[in-house]
């Protein structure tokens, strides 16, 4: 028997469940319009790659995901000067400039200015006018070979860690960690006081 006061169970199970049940009947038909409207795409920016603009490598933000690497909004005008690449230049040659970003490591920066060294050594530059050849414009022998670049180009590699087997000896055994973390942690903590008391020891030597 049910004790207490409650309330009489009278389950509402007969809600028409059918008007809110969501269906996707149509998705072959999008993946196939989606299918056409890249190739669309493709022949319309021809000869440009498909996937767009050159991008750089960035750090994610926070500590939590600084150590991941990805595509960056654009390259910054530091790296743009280090490769001797115009700013005015670099969006009609397809590379990605934000001139807000700043390199703040050495590290990044040659890892950026390689990157674009590489692209500008495999870049094939078409001429406005088929027959009016200007100052930066690629030969026509390389225009007659040169194909549209399908996908992903120059991805970003993202390195592996390796792990380094090490012998455990006798004295890492003996190696107390806690201990030495509390040790350390005294130590900062009671640094200014020490500091404080040498000094005034130091004072009263001299008197």
């Amino acid at each position: 028997m049910v004790k207490h006061n409650n309330v009489v169970p009278n389950g509402h199970f007969k809600k028409h469940w059918q008007n809110y049940v969501k269906t996707w009947f149509n998705q072959p038909a999008r993946k196939t319009r989606r299918r056409i409207a890249r190739q669309k795409k493709a022949v319309k920016i021809f000869p440009r790659p498909t996937a767009g603009p050159l991008r750089p490598v960035v750090h994610c933000p926070t500590r939590k995901y600084n150590m991941k690497k990805r595509a960056g909004r654009g390259f910054s005008l530091e790296e743009l000067k280090a490769a001797k690449i115009p700013k005015k230049l670099a969006p009609t040659i397809g590379i990605a400039v934000d001139h807000r970003r700043r390199n703040r490591s050495l590290e990044s920066l040659q890892e950026n200015v390689q990157r674009l060294l590489t692209y500008k050594a495999k870049l094939v530059v078409f001429p406005r006018r088929a027959r009016k050849l200007k100052a930066g414009d690629s030969v026509p022998e390389v225009l007659a070979t040169a194909t549209q670049v399908q996908g992903s180009y120059m991805p970003i590699e993202r390195e592996k860690p390796t792990a380094e087997l090490v012998k455990v000896t006798d004295e890492m055994k003996a190696f107390k960690a806690y201990d030495k973390l509390r040790l350390e942690r005294m130590n900062q903590r009671h640094f200014g006081a020490r500091l404080k008391r040498a000094a005034e020891a130091e004072k009263d030597e001299k008197k």
